[in-house]
């Protein structure tokens, strides 16, 4: 796929400047949601951000859009180069990457919503085993148990 979407194997883009970790969950499905991410330096893996975004009832995969979404925006507030999204969702991975259609009027939106949000950027799209993805879980977790979206900004 061309564009902002990268999904070519065989030639994988330059060493991306920020690494977006995101996550979503629900307690129940549908039931509380929340999502979460964390911006990352690439270069030192330093967290620059960790935020969590309280979706109330909604259904994982919302939540997970949800957090990726502000993760992105997170992101590009520090106006990088290009960036890596990892998540430990394939539905959500493969739905942006456009290898698999997205049936659901909830996902389209969400889908689109990012979309517009990437255009023009350099982004690329990665699935990670669910272990590799903790920081982002526990982001998704303390905004359920708070009810409530927070953001900490570690570094200017």
């Amino acid at each position: 796929m061309s564009g902002a979407l990268w999904d070519d194997p065989i030639a994988p883009p330059a060493a991306p400047d920020l690494i977006v970790e995101a996550d979503g969950g629900s307690r129940g499905n549908p039931g509380i949601a929340a999502g979460g991410a964390v911006v990352l330096d690439a270069t030192t893996g330093e967290v620059l951000v960790e935020l969590g975004v309280y979706v109330g009832m909604a259904s994982n995969n919302v939540a997970e859009y949800r957090g990726m979404i502000e993760g992105l925006r997170a992101a590009f507030e520090r106006d990088p180069a290009s960036v890596r999204v990892r998540l430990d969702s394939k539905l959500v991975v493969e739905q942006m990457t456009g290898r698999w259609k997205i049936k659901h009027p909830d996902m389209q939106a969400l889908a689109r919503e990012a979309r517009e949000l990437i255009a023009g950027r350099q982004v690329s799209f990665e699935w990670i085993p669910r272990a590799q993805n903790a920081r982002a879980d526990a982001a998704a977790n303390a905004s359920m148990d708070r009810r409530e979206s927070f953001r900490r900004d570690l570094r200017a």
